[in-house]
C-alpha cells in the first residue's frame, strides 16, 4: 500500500472513531467502536489495491451514515 494510501486510511479510521464517539447512546457508542476496530483490524492485510480502494469506499459511506445519526435534532 503505498504511503498516501495508508495516510487516507489512517485519517478515516480516526474520522469514524471521532464521529463514532458523539453518538448519545452508550450502546450505540461501544458498538460502532467496537465494529469499526474490528473491520479494520480483519483487513489490514490486504494488498489488492482494487479490494482497498472498496474498503475506502465503503468506509466513507458508513461515515457519512454515522455522520447523519449523530446530529441532534
Amino acid at each position: 500500500m503505498a504511503a498516501s494510501s495508508r495516510a487516507q486510511v489512517l485519517r478515516l479510521y480516526r474520522a469514524l472513531l471521532r464521529e463514532s464517539q458523539r453518538f448519545s447512546s452508550y450502546n450505540y457508542r461501544t458498538y460502532a467502536i467496537r465494529r469499526i476496530r474490528d473491520a479494520f483490524r480483519e483487513n489490514k492485510n490486504i494488498k489488492d489495491s482494487e479490494k482497498i480502494e472498496e474498503l475506502v469506499n465503503k468506509a466513507k459511506a458508513n461515515l457519512e451514515v454515522i455522520h447523519r445519526q449523530c446530529i441532534s435534532p
